[in-house]
């Protein structure tokens, strides 16, 4: 079951990529906020990611709040008791 978790959290953070990227060229989708999801998603598991992550907050700390909010409130949907660790 722990496998299917890691699965769904990768093919998630990656959708969200995904919606990002797409939400760029298309008017209707905010494509940084998908990014930004997707990265936050994602962070838990790639150190390229965490490493960009970094660079992110020290380049533009206020998109990197919005990431720390958003990784917060994804790691309390996937914690066991709902709450955040």
């Amino acid at each position: 079951m722990e496998k299917f978790k890691q699965i769904g959290i990768v093919i998630i953070g990656w959708a969200f990529l995904v919606l990002g990227v797409l939400g760029l060229f298309l008017p209707i989708l905010q494509g940084i906020l998908f990014i930004m999801i997707g990265l936050a998603i994602l962070s838990s598991r790639s150190e390229m990611i965490k490493r960009f992550l970094k660079h992110l907050e020290e380049r533009h700390p206020q998109y990197h709040e919005h990431v720390e909010k958003w990784r917060k409130k994804i790691r309390s949907w996937f914690s066991k008791d709902g709450m955040e660790s």
